[in-house]
């Protein structure tokens, strides 16, 4: 596990992360596909905003269970609760200032988000 430093674009949002990217998931839901965001899940006590934490906007939909946060002047998604674990983080990866998605090297993990009850389900071995 390695620390990284993230950020959305403009700069307003800052984090740090402890995180295992050897593994990370792109999730086919609706808007997961539209932000175009590859995800790490982490545990709360391993991400620590530094920066503009009374910056961040929040968007919920459907369920209202996932949080999604974003910077309001950027536009960038930096993390959120997911809705398959709202107790956890989910950072997106694009937003790491000293990792590389397109150079280094992790899995990619799809997650069928588009039939998300059926991928759940089948992810904790209840497969229908």
């Amino acid at each position: 596990m390695a620390t990284y430093h993230g950020s959305c674009h403009c700069g307003a949002i800052k984090f740090e992360v402890e995180a295992d990217l050897s593994t990370v998931t792109r999730c086919t839901c609706s808007i997961c596909t539209k932000k175009g965001i590859l995800l790490a899940r982490v545990h709360p006590n391993k991400l620590q905003i530094t920066e503009g934490e009374d910056r961040l906007k929040l968007y919920q939909f459907n369920k209202m269970i996932a949080k999604h946060y974003f910077c309001p002047d950027c536009g960038i998604h930096t993390f959120g609760h997911p809705r398959a674990a709202p107790d956890m983080f989910v950072v997106n990866v694009n937003t790491l200032d000293d990792y590389d998605v397109h150079s280094d090297e992790h899995k990619i993990r799809v997650f069928d988000g588009r039939n998300w009850e059926d991928a759940f389900a089948q992810s904790q071995g209840h497969g229908r």
